[in-house]
């Protein structure tokens, strides 16, 4: 597979065939695998932690399907942590997507209180509260209804509009409402 900035691609398959392992690999989380990943033409196994550290910066960012949100932080708290890291977002503008998501009065409770749909959308926006080449988005609407797919799709397809980057999506088998330069079938 080739995946090029400024494109977005959509990647379906069935449970257990590999799609979150293939956005584990690119992000550098997994090495135990055979072949070559590579970004900016280096293999992704010769990345130390701290070039692995930088490239999560500022060159990949990722909603797992898992979120990995601190649960006794709250939703404002986690968003702060990528943000404040990153320079990229400033609160103002952390609040106005928290809108656009329907979730900005839930920015001072603490994620552990969040239903998992409204922690999705906390860990969506907290994905865009950096510079990034591509987007990785691992199942990322599965407990959204389809009026917050839709806003959550919107709000990615600026941001990623925005910076030129890229979107690497896995799904089960659903579209969404990106329009995709590319189709993969695992």
């Amino acid at each position: 597979l080739s995946f090029q900035k400024g494109l977005k691609y959509l990647v379906l398959a069935p449970s257990g065939k590999g799609k979150s392992t293939l956005l584990h690999c690119i992000y550098g989380l997994r090495k135990d695998f055979d072949g070559n990943v590579l970004l900016n033409d280096q293999s992704i196994k010769k990345y130390d932690s701290e070039a692995l550290s930088e490239m999560r910066q500022n060159t990949l960012s990722m909603v797992f399907q898992d979120l990995r949100l601190f649960e006794q932080l709250t939703a404002e708290e986690n968003i702060l942590l990528k943000a404040n890291l990153t320079k990229h977002k400033n609160l103002s503008e952390i609040q106005e997507m928290a809108k656009k998501l329907g979730v900005d009065g839930l920015l001072k409770k603490s994620c552990g209180t969040l239903s998992f749909g409204q922690r999705q959308r906390i860990a969506i926006i907290r994905s865009l509260c950096q510079p990034f080449d591509f987007l990785l988005l691992d199942e990322p609407f599965s407990h959204l209804d389809k009026d917050n797919i839709k806003a959550a799709t919107t709000l990615i397809a600026e941001e990623c509009e925005q910076q030129g980057s890229g979107l690497i999506l896995v799904s089960l088998g659903d579209s969404f409402f990106f329009n995709y330069d590319e189709q993969v079938v695992l």
